[in-house]
């Protein structure tokens, strides 16, 4: 039987530490680094030889580089006579463009998916797709995880109001996920019909549901500029919490929210397996499980 061997891209070193150590073993030995004219270098540092490797490396922060650096290590790992490598991919990169939605729109996320399996993957392991059908993308075996148990259970213990609560989609599309927590925690959900001028930018928003005088949980699985948690905030005058569920990419927090701590507001955010933000009437508040934050 194959040795286990765990591989850390760059882009969250502190998790490939943690699921390392949770299992008893070392990270591999890689060293990774860019030419002068920004070539992605990477080096594994062992043998390989008949291991099983786990790469784990997230689509997050600096999404292209660390998806070039996740098809190097995985090409690098293959070639080197390694038995099976099974990308670890939190935050899947590209999975919001996993539909033709106009005239010669792309379908990066099938391009993704090719990428990873022409570099040599044998295996996924992900969480909370944007859209369950970027399995069938692929012609090998996927595991789509899902953060719904710790989300649960982070509501129950840290909101003391949770029976009188609304779980509220930001958006139809997320419908299927608050109805899940919703039934689950047995409350009410509602829906937000958002409407964009273009993307990022949220014009106007209509909430189909009943939020009064209760706490509004809002699910969503991607942020990038914040902009529907905030239209949320202004336009419904409630305590208001949103959980994002894992997979969330945050490079503008500081521009969007206001934390009352100047020395905060530039602080980023971005690189951790999963994030929940906070936003109480006095404020924003943001907490994360792998962060000093």
């Amino acid at each position: 039987m194959p040795n286990i061997k765990i591989f850390s891209g760059s882009s969250h070193q502190d998790l490939s530490q943690k699921i390392a150590d949770r299992l008893g073993l070392e990270l591999g030995k890689v060293v990774t680094k860019k030419f002068s004219n920004q070539e992605t270098c990477v080096e594994i540092g062992e043998s390989v030889r008949g291991e099983d490797v786990y790469i784990v490396q997230s689509g997050c922060g600096e999404i292209n580089d660390n998806l070039m650096e996740l098809l190097i290590m995985i090409n690098a790992c293959k070639i080197a006579s390694a038995s099976r490598v099974t990308a670890v991919i939190p935050c899947f990169p590209y999975a919001r463009q996993d539909k033709k939605d106009k005239s010669r729109a792309p379908i990066s996320a099938k391009l993704v998916a090719n990428m990873l399996s022409v570099a040599g993957a044998d295996h996924i392991i992900t969480m909370d797709l944007h859209a369950s059908q970027i399995q069938g993308f692929f012609d090998i075996p996927v595991d789509n995880l899902y953060a719904e148990p710790a989300v649960l259970k982070w509501i129950r213990e840290n909101i003391s109001e949770w029976r009188n609560c609304t779980i509220v989609s930001p958006d139809a599309g997320g419908a299927k996920r608050v109805t899940s927590i919703a039934d689950r925690l047995n409350v009410d959900f509602a829906l937000i019909h958002k409407e964009r001028k273009k993307a990022n930018e949220v014009d106007r928003m209509v909430l189909v549901g009943d939020v009064k005088d209760r706490v509004a949980i809002l699910v969503d699985d991607m942020a990038d500029t914040c902009g529907t948690i905030c239209h949320a905030a202004d336009k419904y005058p409630l305590s208001v919490l949103q959980c994002c569920i894992f997979n969330i990419s945050l490079p503008n927090l500081g521009r969007h929210f206001q934390f009352g701590q100047p020395e905060r507001e530039n602080k980023s955010v971005e690189n951790h397996p999963w994030k929940i933000l906070l936003s109480p009437a006095s404020g924003i508040h943001c907490i994360c499980p792998h962060s000093d934050n």
